[in-house]
């Protein structure tokens, strides 16, 4: 079994642990941020961390009301830009919490007047100490090059931090029963996937809404683990140009969980079938047409988590089918650090 399938299942545990360590601290910290009264916020991440930071803006804009932005930490390493973020929450996210860019553009925004937290998995880094508030992922070491538990970790942090800053009962009691419903992700079969993607070079991935985050993710995992061009697209963007590339037996993995998006990723997914492409549609059991099944989360915002949970464990044995070393990409290592 490679690190990653292994990491990837041991995901629930890491998830059970975060809530346990990490309740009390985060109510406190969504009442301070609640009376705070902030008007906005900004993240700063990069790869795997900032499609978790897409996964947050998009949850806070939904819940809270509040613009939320990707910041590109070049704007402070090259650009040396002017911050005046003063009523802003600045979220950095990273598992090591060691690259040179974000720590210096968490030191620059709180200069610039922010209130900084840091979400990291690696105890005394350096982006804590550089930010006001720390909150740890407990994820636990992690060996494998491909980020899992790790991102999992993340994405159930974000929605944590959410759901106390919203004061959202029925999301915070999703998310403490979550780790069980991972647990079943994590034995989903998507042998399917694997059948139609061993021999392929490109396909596509969508989603839409709050799991737009985890097309990106899956895009950028099959690319790491996989060696395969993917490209992550919203629903709704995907006819804007790249329906151009789809022809017979193009490849298109499509993330139809429950809740408000499913109808339109569906409805896509029909039409994508029309024209030949290899739909690959990963639904719960309410979809007749599904090819790869999907567990219920529990709650439409914590949905992506079971869809990525089952799809890590069918990359890590795609990327073995396709003669990949999932645990080793080639040129990657675990810690990047930019500038």
């Amino acid at each position: 079994m490679s690190l990653m399938l292994e990491e990837a299942r041991s995901a629930a545990e890491s998830l059970r642990a975060q809530w346990q360590a990490n309740a009390g601290a985060v109510a406190v910290l969504g009442r301070g941020l609640r009376e705070a009264d902030l008007h906005g916020a900004v993240t700063v991440a990069r790869g795997s961390s900032d499609h978790a930071a897409a996964y947050f803006a998009y949850l806070g804009m939904k819940r809270l009301g509040l613009p939320i932005a990707s910041l590109p930490p070049s704007l402070t390493t090259l650009a040396n830009a002017p911050w005046r973020v003063r009523g802003q929450l600045a979220v950095a996210i990273s598992q090591s919490g060691a690259s040179p860019d974000l720590v210096a553009t968490q030191r620059a925004l709180a200069e610039g007047g922010a209130r900084t937290l840091a979400l990291v998995n690696t105890a005394d880094s350096p982006l804590a100490a550089v930010s006001g508030d720390e909150l740890s992922l407990h994820a636990g070491v992690e060996r494998s090059v491909a980020a899992t538990k790790s991102y999992l970790a993340t994405l159930a942090a974000c929605a944590h931090l959410i759901g106390a800053w919203h004061d959202d009962a029925a999301l915070l009691s999703a998310l403490e029963r979550l780790p069980e419903r991972l647990a079943l992700a994590a034995e989903c079969g998507w042998q399917p996937a694997i059948e139609a993607l061993a021999g392929v070079d490109r396909l596509m991935v969508i989603g839409r809404g709050v799991g737009l985050s985890i097309a990106q993710e899956a895009a950028l995992k099959f690319k790491e683990t996989c060696a395969i061009q993917a490209e992550p697209f919203s629903a709704a963007e995907v006819k804007h140009g790249p329906m151009a590339l789809i022809g017979p037996g193009y490849p298109v993995l499509v993330f139809a969980p429950p809740g408000p998006d499913q109808a339109g990723l569906l409805e896509l997914a029909e039409w994508l079938e029309s024209v030949g492409a290899t739909v690959l549609l990963a639904a719960d059991d309410s979809v007749a047409k599904r090819r790869l099944p999907l567990i219920d989360a529990g709650h439409d915002d914590l949905q992506p988590l079971s869809v990525i949970q089952s799809f890590y464990m069918m990359a890590a044995r795609l990327a073995i089918a396709r003669g990949e070393d999932p645990d080793r990409p080639r040129h990657l290592q675990k810690v990047t650090r930019t500038v």
